[in-house]
């Protein structure tokens, strides 16, 4: 038996040879889908009337023009010889269309007849309701309009390789229907999170996504060169420093929804290239944001699925306020079963960790040993929205410090089913102060952490014509769809997540 590749190109030469053009533009559709059926709908309400024939229900005109016309990807081809009854579906859904030989020209017959699943076809018709009370196209005229040479994943054995999915994500949108609902959810929850600062008076904006230095996270940067100006640049770990030099500029409310890029491992929660929103807010603390995210995360959740109250994989979350709030001191002593007199001692913490089995850098210093703690024993835990406040100073380079205990920060992570949502914090606005961190940031690098911050003279010098006091955040977008449409992997609401090479 011939490849199925093989038999569509020798369907694709039968068309040329017969003057067919198999891939022609000049064909527009009139009516969608969805727009057929809500007529179909119409019409059945108005007569309501038994079928009368045997085989139709009614007949249905339509609104203009004396047929409808659509257009869509063949889905389906059910053939009696003489007739047949095929699917096809465009964006708004899928029709049920009727050929037979008698109501078409000989030569859209003849097109049929070489047509396959996965074709694009242009079809026009009336209405009418089969036997079994679906609505039906009767096509009186047929148009092929792009010819396709390879068969769609079958659909109940096809295409379930979460691999194959990501890699060729055009074939899962259109053999899974639910992959296109993720996607609806994910352009929704964007322009939720966009309504939804803008009428507070946040102005969006863009800032560089190659940068001369890599700043605004703790993160490995992606590195490439510019060959006209002969010099080294990075792509975005975060979009921070340069928003806040906006508010240095006056602008006291901004926002960026857009891509950040991190040289790190790949994960269910993790890809390289992701989506983040950054706001910042002049004449607020980290406590206005913890107020701001509430509210932010209910409007959310109400846009995209109707109610503050989601399930994600098998547990419930509720958006509505108010949410939880606890030190990380507090979580490491409650959660984390850590002695909180240790909390300063660093060899203290190290033992901890052998014990708990935690892998930690033992040249690090304490701020980061206590925050690699959090991670592993504490954040699985934290179901239900939860803020955790008080980070060390040492892990919070760009944060403003607590007027309280000079050691922690006016920061705050939030957590949800176990994973960070979002970062925020009263922002450093005492240039010498951000000198020092710099400086320290340095060291840290010299002693062999990659992730630490470079020395930015160029935003010193802008803290020192002025920042007001400002409260910053960051949300990540990816997962955060993950929760509204309760997707495991962070591949699945992206659409073309970084992979390895593979077929």
């Amino acid at each position: 038996m011939k490849p199925e590749t093989e038999i569509r190109k020798e369907k694709l030469n039968n068309l040329r040879q017969a003057g067919v053009d198999p891939f022609p533009n000049d064909f527009v559709p009139v009516h969608t889908v969805e727009e057929v059926k809500l007529a179909g709908e119409k019409a059945a309400s108005q007569q309501n009337q038994e079928q009368a024939d045997g085989s139709h229900a009614m007949q249905i005109a339509p609104d203009q023009g004396g047929q409808f016309v659509l257009a869509g990807r063949v889905m389906a081809i059910n053939s009696f010889g003489k007739s047949a009854f095929l699917r096809f579906k465009d964006a708004t859904g899928q029709l049920q269309a009727y050929i037979k030989k008698d109501d078409i020209s000989a030569e859209d017959f003849a097109v049929y007849k070489q047509m396959d699943m996965g074709d694009f076809a242009g079809f026009s018709g009336t209405l009418f309701t089969t036997r079994t009370g679906e609505l039906t196209l009767a096509v009186k005229n047929l148009r092929l309009l792009s010819k396709a040479l390879r068969p769609l994943p079958e659909k109940f054995h096809g295409l379930k390789d979460p691999e194959k999915r990501y890699r060729r994500r055009y074939l899962d949108l259109i053999a899974n229907p639910g992959v296109k609902e993720i996607f609806v959810r994910r352009a929704k929850t964007i322009s939720a999170l966009r309504a939804f600062l803008e009428e507070r008076g946040f102005l969006e904006v863009e800032t560089p996504m190659m940068q001369p230095i890599a700043g605004g996270a703790e993160a490995a940067p992606f590195k490439t060169h510019h060959n006209a100006l002969d010099m080294d640049l990075y792509l975005r770990i975060a979009p921070e420093l340069y928003l806040k030099r906006l508010v240095v500029g006056g602008l006291e409310r901004v926002f960026e929804i857009n891509r950040n890029f991190r040289n790190e491992g790949i994960s269910t929660r993790h890809n390289p290239e992701f989506t983040m929103l950054e706001f910042y807010q002049a004449y607020a603390t980290y406590k206005d944001l913890i107020e701001l995210s509430q509210e932010m995360f209910a409007f959310v959740a109400q846009k995209v699925v109707g109610q503050t109250k989601i399930v994600y994989q098998g547990s419930e979350i509720d958006f509505a306020p108010p949410w939880k709030s606890m030190s990380l001191a507090k979580a490491l002593e409650e959660i984390g079963g850590l002695d909180p007199a240790w909390l300063g001692d660093r060899e203290k913490l190290i033992a901890f960790a052998r014990e708990k089995g935690v892998p930690v850098n033992e040249k690090a210093r304490t701020g980061k040993i206590v925050t690699k703690l959090f991670d592993v024993l504490v954040e699985p835990s934290l179901v239900a929205p939860t803020f955790i406040t008080g980070y060390p100073v040492e892990v919070s380079p760009l944060s403003r410090r607590s007027s309280k205990d000079p050691d922690l920060t006016e920061r705050f992570e939030l957590f949800i089913a176990g994973r960070e949502i979002a970062n925020g914090f009263s922002e450093l606005n005492d240039p010498d102060d951000q000198r020092g961190r710099f400086l320290q940031q340095m060291a840290d690098k010299d002693a062999g952490d990659e992730e630490a911050h470079s020395m930015d003279e160029d935003y010193i010098e802008a803290l020192e014509y002025g920042m007001p006091p400002t409260a910053g955040q960051g949300v990540g977008i990816d997962r955060l769809v993950m929760l509204l449409a309760d997707c495991p992997s962070i591949r699945d609401v992206i659409f073309f997540p970084q992979l390895r090479p593979g077929s």
